[in-house]
């Protein structure tokens, strides 16, 4: 007679305990964060990690454009010392302070009057913003076209005013002033649209709080919209510093970078290949950029620690 055997039942499972199924599920999502980040981080390295070491490690080299590199300790860095380079620090610092005082002021009224949605008001906003699209470099041209003393139609303006032609690029004075102007024009409706958001964003009942205490229109201004717009002046504030300080473009087709109006970015493409000395350049462009981290960085903590 045949023996009939039963299958045992299976041993029950153990439960997962939820604190282990939470870091399981936490550590998948870890990995799948990672694992999208990673082409961006490895982006990063490749076009800003690599170029700043390569970059410090030249600048304690003697290495011409042409030819076999050296050590050379600091002596790069005496390229910081140089009358000309020096004259160029002065030179940017006194334009990146008038241009971000100048840009920020008609940025500021901009965002102000184009704020509130009427009719018509995003013609307006069109109009003002269009100049942003434009290159730089093509803005500059445009404007030598418009700033040459010979053939400039706003000579001919001048002219016809009886004010006689006027040098716009002659000098230092009016090659700064000319030059403010142009980038107030490129850049102000850029920096319009950045404050008008921030300027969108404060919650309406503030200003009607702000009116029933009998507040007027300064006072508002003072003590609710601005503190309430920190955080985009601090955007506005860094976007200008940071591109005053790197000016380059606009000099060097206005005014062909000549010692007057030099700026530091003129002095590393003169270093780099007027002089042919890459480590001189490079010693030059990791002073800037020191200055630029410590810059930025002071400013944002001093706005954050204000808005509190």
């Amino acid at each position: 007679m045949a023996t009939v055997t039963q299958a045992r039942p299976p041993a029950p499972t153990r439960p997962v305990p939820p604190a282990r199924r939470r870091a399981t599920i936490a550590g998948a999502r870890r990995r799948l964060g990672l694992l999208y980040a990673s082409p961006m981080a490895l982006l990063v390295v490749v076009l800003f990690v690599v170029p700043l070491v390569l970059m410090v490690w030249m600048s304690f080299n003697h290495w011409p454009l042409l030819g076999a590199s050296a050590p050379n300790g600091v002596e790069n860095y005496s390229a910081l010392q140089d009358p000309l380079f020096l004259r160029a620090v002065v030179f940017t610092l006194k334009y990146t302070a008038v241009t971000t005082v100048v840009l920020g002021l008609v940025a500021f009224g901009l965002a102000l009057l184009v704020q509130e949605t009427r009719p018509g008001v995003g013609a307006y906003r069109t109009a003002l913003f269009l100049p942003s699209v434009v290159g730089l470099a093509s803005t500059s041209l445009l404007f030598y076209g418009l700033f040459n003393t010979e053939a400039s139609p706003l000579n001919e303006l001048v002219r016809f005013l009886g004010l006689g032609p006027l040098d716009w690029l002659g000098s230092t004075d009016n090659a700064l002033a000319s030059t403010v102007g142009m980038i107030t024009w490129r850049f102000a409706g850029f920096y319009m649209l950045i404050l008008m958001t921030g300027l969108q964003s404060i919650d309406p009942l503030l200003y009607e709080a702000a009116r029933a205490d009998g507040a007027n229109r300064w006072q508002i201004l003072w003590r609710v919209t601005l503190p309430l717009l920190r955080p985009t002046l601090a955007l506005t504030m860094v976007l200008s510093l940071t591109g005053s300080l790197l000016a380059f473009d606009q000099f060097f087709i206005l005014t062909g970078g000549r010692h007057e109006t030099a700026t530091v970015v003129i002095s590393v493409y003169r270093e780099a290949f007027l002089s042919q000395d890459l480590g001189r350049a490079a010693a030059v462009s990791v002073a800037i950029l020191a200055v630029l981290i410590v810059v930025n960085g002071a400013q944002l903590r001093l706005l954050r620690r204000g808005g509190r």
